[in-house]
């Protein structure tokens, strides 16, 4: 039971995070790979997690969430 509120309210704290964004999502912090993408990441922080996103025409899609303390270059 515990172990389930856990993700319900990360799940939400995944989505108000988003939802956040929505209004401008350009405007934000770009993550810079290394690997050429037809679309650039932006990144959120969120606790200890970082949602990576890119922006195709007006919609925001979610590509990655990591844990903070992954090594980011090795899984995107």
């Amino acid at each position: 039971m515990f172990l389930r509120m856990r993700t319900l309210r990360l799940i939400d704290d995944v989505e108000a995070a988003i939802l956040e964004r929505l209004n401008n999502p350009l405007a934000f912090e770009l993550y810079v790979s290394a690997k050429k993408r037809d679309y650039p990441y932006y990144r959120i922080y969120m606790r200890n997690y970082v949602i990576y996103y890119v922006v195709i025409d007006d919609v925001i899609e979610v590509r990655r969430l990591l844990y903070g303390a992954r090594d980011t270059d090795k899984h995107i």
